[in-house]
């Protein structure tokens, strides 16, 4: 008791040294609580009044005039829009192809034509086509053939450079110069273009086959050759050779055989008065097999007789077998594609999700880089499916 009132009296000399009493602390503590609360429920109110910033999407429906890699230019309701992707996805079921019906998604509110207010999100095709893009027949002279290019002029005497990278083609009779070949594509040739001039603009265009009969037809397959067997009028067996395509221009296929290495040399192949098939294409890096007779000497085709170039059948490999590859300078990026100019003209789009990417691009313009694709994942897209990216 005497401890307990010894401390009383302390408290009341340090309260009378400080001018304040019990009273005023309590009131203190009280005011000081109270304010605190205040201030609190003020800022949560004036949380709750603050405007939030609105969000506007929106989507424009026309029709697909151009695309660079990076940019759009689309026609609506006789206006010309054009816009930047570089930060949207494309997600049109038969990739960017001229004359295609589109929608644009966007982000922010368009100015009549001005697309720099508003971001692009998503590039889809039109929900409400009015037309389907139909398959259209082109038959013309051959020009020139590239691994992603085919330069034909028709009837006309109006050259068109066609994309057939990945592309089915077939000549039963010989590729070269002055050979008529029948196209099928979907697609319209630029309107910028089309009746204008002595060239039609078929960069845009997605083509499906190429072959100098029509429809495409082959003929039954033929026994692999055993060339232990002598045949039974003592003609030569014809025997196979694999190979994997550097290159084609026009009538020379440029090969390297299985298990050579580039030191050893290439061989030249004519493919103008033989049988030739490619079905998924003829990129570098897919491998044919080359049927002959005669002793081939292992670095040089002298002393034998192709008869037929038959491609692999890329739906027949795995991924991890596919070798088609595409090779060119970045010239733009969406989302989720990248495209290429490459060495033969041509500009081509590959989507790069899900690729194996150990470039050291960043998907800059200007850096080069090695695409392997596959051929069966874009027989109706000319947007291709990417499988490795690399650099060139």
């Amino acid at each position: 008791m005497k401890k307990l009132t010894q401390l009383f009296i302390g408290s009341c000399v340090l309260l009378s040294l400080s001018g304040c009493t019990a009273s005023d602390l309590i009131t203190d503590y009280i005011s000081n609580s109270q304010s605190a609360t205040d201030t609190s429920q003020e800022a949560a109110q004036e949380s709750s009044q603050t405007p939030k910033q609105r969000v506007y999407m929106d989507e424009i429906k026309g029709t697909l005039q151009d695309f660079t890699g990076t940019t759009l230019t689309v026609t609506s309701q006789e206006q010309t829009y054009i816009f930047d992707l570089s930060d949207a996805t494309l997600e049109c079921e038969d990739g960017m192809i001229t004359g295609d019906e589109i929608s644009v998604i966007y982000e922010g509110q368009l100015s009549n034509d001005d697309t720099s207010t508003v971001k692009a999100l998503k590039v889809v095709d039109d929900f409400h086509k009015k037309n389907q893009l139909e398959v259209r027949k082109a038959y013309g002279e051959v020009q020139s053939l590239t691994p992603n290019t085919i330069t034909i002029k028709n009837k006309k005497g109006k050259t068109a450079t066609y994309p057939i990278t990945g592309t089915e083609q077939y000549y039963q009779n010989g590729i070269r110069t002055g050979v008529w070949v029948y196209i099928y594509f979907k697609g319209k040739f630029a309107s910028s273009e089309d009746g204008q001039g002595s060239s039609l603009n078929a960069s845009h265009l997605k083509v499906l086959s190429i072959s100098d009969i029509d429809p495409l037809t082959l003929p039954e397959p033929t026994p692999t050759p055993d060339p232990t067997q002598e045949s039974a009028d003592g003609s030569e067996k014809e025997q196979q050779l694999h190979a994997a395509i550097q290159n084609i221009s026009t009538n020379t296929l440029t090969v390297l055989p299985s298990g050579a290495n580039a030191s050893e040399g290439s061989l030249n192949v004519d493919l103008s008065q033989i049988p030739v098939y490619f079905k998924g294409g003829t990129a570098p890096g897919s491998y044919v097999t080359i049927n002959y007779k005669g002793q081939y000497q292992g670095n040089s085709l002298n002393g034998i007789t192709v008869t037929s170039v038959t491609g692999d059948d890329p739906a027949s490999l795995s991924s991890r077998n596919l070798s088609y590859t595409v090779s060119g300078t970045i010239v733009g990026h969406t989302a989720n594609t990248v495209s290429l100019q490459t060495g033969d003209g041509a500009v081509i789009t590959c989507f790069t999700e899900g690729a194996r990417d150990t470039s050291t691009s960043n998907m800059e313009p200007g850096a080069s880089i090695r695409i392997t694709f596959d051929p069966t994942k874009s027989k109706e897209s000319n947007i291709y499916t990417s499988i490795k990216i690399q650099d060139a």
